[in-house]
């Protein structure tokens, strides 16, 4: 069964969103897309928080917020336990939040990103594992109980 990537976006990702919809789409992935429907002006937090609730539950295990900057729906998304979400502005970037962030959610631009360095982006950011060994126990410590736990 293929995976299934949730997405959200407020007005100024939504054109983006669709792109990177179709884009996942044609490379066999499931897509649930939980709005915006339409370019008319919406609350970015309100989609942040649907992809971060699913995620953070985890009834999916990834997830991709579009706005403006990709700043907005970041900071939303990380209110959520468990998720740990991360603007991206290159292909490097990308690589970094998944090996040694363990990133979970993709932030992306709408208005400062070419939708083919996003669709890049995607795709590094899909394909690159996360490292584990020290890194986990970094990723371990952004939970607010995790920093006493790993110190144990």
């Amino acid at each position: 069964m293929p995976e299934t990537i949730i997405i959200g976006s407020d007005h100024a990702g939504f054109d983006l969103k669709e792109r990177v919809k179709e884009w996942l789409e044609e490379r066999g992935f499931q897509v649930e897309d939980v709005g915006s429907p339409s370019p008319e002006q919406v609350d970015y937090p309100d989609f942040a928080h649907l992809v971060a609730d699913a995620v953070g539950s985890g009834r999916r295990a990834r997830g991709v917020v579009i706005c403006g900057t990709g700043i907005g729906v970041s900071i939303a998304a990380n209110r959520h336990a468990g998720v740990r979400a991360a603007v991206v502005c290159g292909e490097d970037t990308a690589r970094l939040a998944r090996e040694h962030n363990d990133a979970n959610v993709l932030a992306l631009g709408g208005r400062t990103l070419d939708p083919v360095l996003a669709e890049r982006i995607l795709d590094v950011w899909l394909k690159t594992p996360f490292a584990g060994g020290r890194h986990a126990r970094r990723v371990a410590k952004i939970e607010p109980d995790g920093a006493k736990s790993a110190a144990r």
